[in-house]
C-alpha cells in the first residue's frame, strides 16, 4: 500500500513537471514578451525548494527529447532543443540525492545522437554531454566546482575563483533606477554564509549525490555542525581532493572515488566530539546553489573595466600563492618562482592606472625592428583558436583559474563603449601579457532602455527607436536569449516605479526574479555570438584638435551635415514639400565615395564615384545574420528620393568636397561624436594578438605565414545560451 502510494504521488509530481515543460517550450512562441521568463524561474524555484524531484525533471526532460529526436528533419525543430538541455543541465547540478545510472545512460544516449545537428546546437548538446559524463563518473564535481568558483572558497586542490561585474550606463540609468537595479542585485550578499557553512554545505551536497542511501545525510550533518574549524578545513580539502583526483583518473577513478566518500563520512561521524541523533538534522543543510558575489556599478569611464580586471587579478595573485608554489616545484628553483610572482604583481601594479602613465615614447626610431615577446601573441592567437564561435571552451588547469564575468546594461551605446575597452585590452595584452595567462573575460549584455517601453509587436523582439538593434539582433539568433534576458528590459524600466519600501513576503520573493535570471545567464550563457568591430579613421579640419581620430563602433555610424540638417528635418516631417519646385534647389553636397563592394558570391569589386548627399547612415551586418560574411549597409540620403542610394561593403573611404564637412556619431552615442570631418576610411577591426611579425619582413610590412590561417579580423564575443554559426 504504502509503494503504491509512492507510485502515485511520483506519477502527480512528474505530471506537474511535464506541464511545466509543455509550458516552457511554449513559451518560445509566444510573441507576448511581458511575461517571458516567469516560467522557467518558477520550475527552477519548484526544484530549489524540493531538490529531490529534479530526478523526476530530469525524467520527463529525457522524453522530450526523445521525442525531439524523432523530429529531427523537420525545419525548426532545432529551437526547442536549447532550452530542454539548459534545464537538463540545471536540474543536474541541482540534484539533491544520486541520479540513478540507468536514468544517466538515457540522458548519455539522447546527448550522442544530438551531435549530428548543425552547429550551434550540436555544441550545447557536445557541452551539456560533457558535463553530465563528469557528474555521471564523479557525482557532485559539477556543484563542487561551481561553489567553490562563485564563492570563492580557498583550496589548494581546486583554485577556481570568479566575480562578476554589472557595468550600467549612466546615459541609461536614472539615479532612482540605479539605486533600485543595485538594491535588487546587491542582495545576494545577504544570503551568503560564512566560509565555514559554505564547506560544510558543500562537503554534505557532495556525500548526498556521491553515496545516496548510503549517506547518513541526518547524522551527517549534524556531525560536520559539532567540528571545529580546522576539522572543517581538514575534511573539506580531503573531499575536494577526492573530486578532483576522480575527474583527472576518469571512468577508471569512480570506484575509488566513492569508497574514499565513504571512508571521509566514517571519519567525520567518528570525529565529533557531540553526540548526534537521528532525528535532529542539525544546522547544517544541503541548499542548492548560492547566489554569487555581485559588483554593481555606473559604468563612467572605459578604463575602469581594465582597472577592474587588473585589480581581480592582483587580489587574487596576492591571497592565494598555491598556483605558484606547485609552478616552483616544477621549475625546480624557488627563488625563480618567487622573482616571477613578484615581477607578475609588479606589471599588475602598473597597470591599475594606466591614466597616469605617458603613452607617447621619449624617443622614437622609424623602420626599427623591436625585439618583442612573440609568446604574447602566440597566446592570444591560441585563445581565438580555442573559443571560435560554436566551440566548447577549453578550462586551463596550469593558469585561467579566474574568471571575470561582465555584464553589461543599457542599449547599442554601452556595447559601443565595451568594444572600445575589448579593443584596449587587446591592444595592452599583445605588447605584454598581464590578464590574459591569468584571467579568463566572459562578456554579458542585458538591453535597458531608458525610452518608455512600447507593447509588444510581431515586427521584432525588441522595439525601440532603433538603439537596441543589437540586442534584436541576438533575440532573432537566440529566441532563449530572447525569452530570457531580452525580456528582462521591461522588468528592469519598471522596476523604479514598481519599487516601494514595504514589501510583502510573495513580493519580496518575486523580487528575486532579475538576480535569479541573471544567475541562470551567467551559468548558462556559454555560447558567443560574435559582434564584428569596424575600425574608424577620421581626417579633421578643425586646428585645435588632432587632425586623425580614430575610434571604433560595433552597430552603427552616421554623418550627416550640418548645413543641411535642418532640411533633411523639414521633408522628413512633410515629404510633400519635395514636390515644389520652387522649395529647394540644392539636394545635398557632393562627396566622393571609394569601396570594395561585396556580393552575395563574395565577388569584390572596386568602385568609386561621386554621390550628391546630406548625410550618410551605415549599419554592421553581422555574418550570423547574413549567413555569409560580415558586411557593412550603407545608405547615402538626399532630400531628393532620386539620389538616395545603399551599397554593401566591407571598406570604404568617404571624403567631402568644397570644403564641406561631416559630423560623425558612433554607435547613436552623442558622447562620441566627432565635427568637421572631412574624410572617413572604414575597415574590419584588426585584432592585435593576431598579427606575428619578422624582423625579416618589416621593410615589406609583411607577416609571418601563421597569421594568414586566422580570422584576424576583431569581433566583439557577446555570450548567449546558444550561439551562432560560424
Amino acid at each position: 500500500m504504502t509503494d503504491l502510494a509512492a507510485d502515485v504521488s511520483l506519477s502527480a509530481v512528474q505530471s506537474s513537471l511535464h506541464t511545466d515543460v509543455q509550458a516552457l517550450l511554449n513559451e518560445m512562441n509566444s510573441r507576448c514578451t511581458s511575461q517571458k521568463g516567469w516560467i522557467r524561474w518558477s520550475l527552477e524555484k519548484k526544484v530549489e525548494v524540493d531538490p529531490s524531484c529534479s530526478v523526476s525533471l530530469i525524467s520527463v526532460l529525457v522524453r522530450e527529447l526523445e521525442k525531439k529526436l524523432k523530429k529531427m528533419h523537420k525545419i525548426g525543430s532545432h529551437v526547442h532543443v536549447i532550452p530542454i538541455l539548459h534545464t537538463l543541465y540545471y536540474a543536474v547540478i541541482q540534484s539533491g540525492s544520486m541520479i540513478p545510472r540507468s536514468l544517466y545512460q538515457r540522458v548519455d544516449e539522447c546527448l550522442m545522437k544530438l551531435l549530428i545537428l548543425p552547429i550551434p546546437y550540436s555544441a550545447v548538446a557536445l557541452s551539456t554531454l560533457s558535463s553530465v559524463k563528469m557528474e555521471m563518473i564523479t557525482p557532485g564535481s559539477l556543484y563542487q566546482r561551481r561553489v567553490i568558483a562563485e564563492q570563492n572558497l580557498k583550496s589548494k586542490h581546486c583554485t577556481l575563483q570568479e566575480k562578476v561585474f554589472v557595468l550600467a550606463d549612466p546615459d541609461v540609468f536614472t539615479a532612482q533606477l540605479e539605486a533600485t537595479v543595485r538594491a535588487y542585485l546587491e542582495v545576494s550578499g545577504m544570503f551568503r554564509d560564512t566560509p565555514t557553512a559554505m564547506e560544510k554545505n558543500l562537503m554534505l551536497r557532495v556525500m548526498q549525490k556521491g553515496l545516496g542511501t548510503a549517506c547518513r545525510s541526518s547524522r551527517l550533518a549534524q556531525a560536520l555542525e559539532a567540528l571545529d574549524v580546522q576539522m572543517v578545513e581538514k575534511y573539506f580539502e580531503e573531499v575536494v581532493r577526492a573530486v578532483e583526483q576522480s575527474i583527472k583518473h576518469g571512468p577508471g577513478g569512480c570506484t575509488t572515488y566513492l569508497n574514499r566518500l565513504q571512508h571521509i563520512q566514517k571519519e567525520i561521524l567518528a570525529a565529533a566530539t557531540e553526540e548526534v541523533t537521528e532525528e535532529d538534522c542539525g544546522s547544517v543543510s544541503s541548499r542548492t546553489l548560492l547566489f554569487p558575489e555581485i559588483k554593481f556599478l555606473l559604468w563612467t569611464n572605459e578604463e575602469d573595466l581594465w582597472s577592474l580586471l587588473a585589480n581581480f587579478s592582483l587580489r587574487s595573485n596576492s591571497n592565494s600563492s598555491v598556483d605558484g608554489d606547485e609552478k616552483d616545484k616544477r621549475d625546480g628553483a624557488e627563488d625563480g618562482g618567487i622573482k616571477r610572482r613578484l615581477r607578475d604583481v609588479s606589471d599588475l601594479q602598473d597597470t591599475v592606472q594606466p591614466l597616469v602613465r605617458n603613452s607617447s615614447p621619449a624617443m622614437s626610431r622609424r623602420n626599427a625592428y623591436k625585439r618583442g615577446n612573440s609568446e604574447n601573441k602566440l597566446s592570444l592567437m591560441r585563445e581565438k583558436m580555442d573559443t571560435f564561435a560554436g566551440s566548447r571552451r577549453v578550462q586551463r588547469d596550469d593558469c585561467r583559474c579566474l574568471t571575470a564575468r561582465v555584464v553589461v546594461m543599457g542599449d547599442d551605446r554601452v556595447l559601443g563603449r565595451l568594444s572600445r575597452a575589448f579593443l584596449s585590452i587587446r591592444q595592452r595584452e599583445s605588447k605584454h601579457l598581464v590578464l590574459t595567462k591569468k584571467l579568463n573575460l566572459q562578456l554579458y549584455y542585458v538591453p535597458v532602455t531608458d525610452v518608455e517601453p512600447q507593447p509588444s509587436s510581431p515586427d521584432g523582439p525588441c522595439p525601440d527607436n532603433g538603439r537596441l538593434s543589437l540586442a534584436g539582433l541576438l533575440g532573432r539568433l537566440d529566441p532563449w536569449y530572447n525569452s530570457n534576458i531580452n525580456s528582462l528590459r521591461a522588468t528592469i524600466s519598471n522596476l523604479a516605479t514598481m519599487h516601494t519600501e514595504s514589501e510583502s513576503e510573495s513580493e519580496k520573493d518575486q523580487n528575486l526574479f532579475l538576480l535569479d535570471t541573471l544567475c541562470y545567464y551567467l551559468r548558462c550563457g556559454t555560447q558567443p555570438v560574435n559582434l564584428p568591430m569596424y575600425s574608424v579613421k577620421m581626417t579633421r579640419c578643425s586646428s585645435d584638435a588632432s587632425p586623425v581620430v580614430e575610434d571604433v563602433f560595433v552597430s552603427h555610424l552616421e554623418a550627416d551635415m550640418p548645413e543641411f540638417r535642418h532640411l533633411k528635418e523639414k521633408f522628413s516631417k512633410d515629404p510633400f514639400t519635395r514636390r515644389k519646385k520652387s522649395t529647394v534647389i540644392i539636394h545635398g553636397a557632393v562627396i566622393t565615395v571609394s569601396y570594395t563592394e561585396t556580393s552575395l558570391s563574395k565577388r569584390r569589386v572596386e568602385r568609386g564615384e561621386a554621390l550628391m548627399t546630406c548625410g550618410v547612415a551605415i549599419t554592421s551586418e553581422p555574418a550570423a545574420v547574413t549567413t555569409g560574411e560580415d558586411f557593412l549597409t550603407v545608405s547615402f540620403d538626399s532630400i531628393n528620393p532620386g539620389n538616395n542610394k545603399k551599397i554593401r561593403t566591407q571598406n570604404i573611404s568617404i571624403r567631402t568636397m568644397e570644403d564641406q564637412t561631416l559630423s560623425v556619431c558612433l554607435d547613436r552615442d552623442s558622447r562620441r561624436t566627432y565635427t568637421d570631418v572631412q574624410r572617413i576610411d572604414i575597415s574590419p577591426c584588426l585584432d592585435p594578438g593576431c598579427s606575428l611579425r619578422s624582423k625579416f619582413s618589416v621593410r615589406n610590412k609583411r607577416e609571418l605565414p601563421l597569421s594568414k590561417y586566422l580570422n584576424n579580423v576583431l569581433s566583439l564575443p557577446i555570450n548567449t545560451f546558444t550561439g551562432v554559426t560560424p
